[in-house]
């Protein structure tokens, strides 16, 4: 069943982790998982933000911010899986991503993540943040249950 954008936010919210995707100036796709949080502000846009954390890293060039300074458009796919297919259910946000990288820009969405995190709150990520505001909400659930 297709949902409408307030269930799909709701579900999406109580996800614990995303994937992010993002595609490249060559148009190749690039996929990772990630934990984040949701604000949604009265009168606003909802934002999702996603940390640069202290997690070993083969570089800290990231090829999902080298792709997001080029192309801003981004998918955010969140799930949940269970052998009991009735329980199924999958959430997108599409948008467009900024990258916050001043202590300032980044201090709200720190916040939140620390809030939703505990390992965020006994080690605050460095940053950049990256900062999603969402343009669409798309979801499907076997029920609505």
């Amino acid at each position: 069943m297709r949902l409408d954008a307030g269930d799909a936010r709701r579900r999406f919210a109580g996800a614990r982790v995303a994937r992010l995707a993002t595609a490249g100036p060559d148009g190749h796709p690039h996929l990772v998982p990630f934990t984040f949080a949701l604000d949604r502000q009265p009168g606003q846009e909802d934002r999702i933000y996603i940390a640069v954390d202290a997690k070993p890293k083969s570089t800290a060039d990231l090829r999902r911010l080298r792709n997001i300074r080029v192309i801003p458009r981004v998918a955010v796919l969140a799930d949940h899986y269970e052998d009991d297919w009735d329980a199924l259910w999958w959430v997108r946000a599409d948008g467009q991503a900024t990258i916050l990288g001043q202590p300032a820009a980044m201090a709200p969405a720190l916040t939140l993540l620390a809030a939703r995190y505990p390992q965020y709150r006994e080690h605050a990520p460095g940053g950049p943040v990256i900062s999603i505001q969402v343009t669409r909400w798309t979801g499907w659930a076997a029920t609505l249950a």
